[in-house]
């Protein structure tokens, strides 16, 4: 099995069409009270969205090599802007899931939707548009990556 394969689960998983990352806190991601500090979820939410885009294999593979053929080399995205609601603490040791998903689909920008829960209950609830860039200008997202980021049951 290659490094790959062996560190797959490190990515969490796909349900349907929403990413599911299990995060645990450490005390790194506390402040002074004992609580997460509230830029750690920056970084949680991160990991989601980069691992989500890992598992629909925008990172690597087939799917990279048609962007990079559409968009041309040095294609990247960056986050447009961000809306965080902090509903309830966390803590040292609380294991959190980082659910995200994708709303809408259009032009140069993706929506997507993403929740920190522990066990049932929402800590944080994030709305984050994405901008995709191509030698540092925005540019349509590619066929290949809006067809494999386009929530199904909406049909984009």
């Amino acid at each position: 099995m290659n490094e790959a394969g062996l560190h797959a689960h490190l990515a969490g998983r796909i349900d349907g069409e929403t990413h599911l990352l299990p995060v645990r806190v450490y005390y790194e991601d506390t402040d002074f009270s004992g609580v997460v500090y509230h830029a750690s979820y920056l970084r949680f939410m991160e990991r989601g969205r980069t691992d989500f885009l890992r598992l629909l294999g925008v990172a690597q593979g087939h799917l990279f090599e048609q962007a990079k053929d559409e968009a041309g080399a040095g294609f990247f995205f960056v986050v447009r802007s961000m809306g965080i609601e902090f509903l309830r603490p966390a803590r040292i040791d609380d294991v959190l899931t980082v659910e995200t998903r994708t709303d809408v689909v259009k032009g140069a920008t993706l929506n997507l939707a993403q929740r920190v829960p522990r066990g049932a209950e929402v800590l944080v609830e994030a709305s984050v548009r994405v901008a995709f860039l191509a030698d540092g200008k925005p540019v349509r997202i590619p066929d290949g990556l809006r067809q494999v980021m386009t929530p199904k049951a909406r049909g984009g």
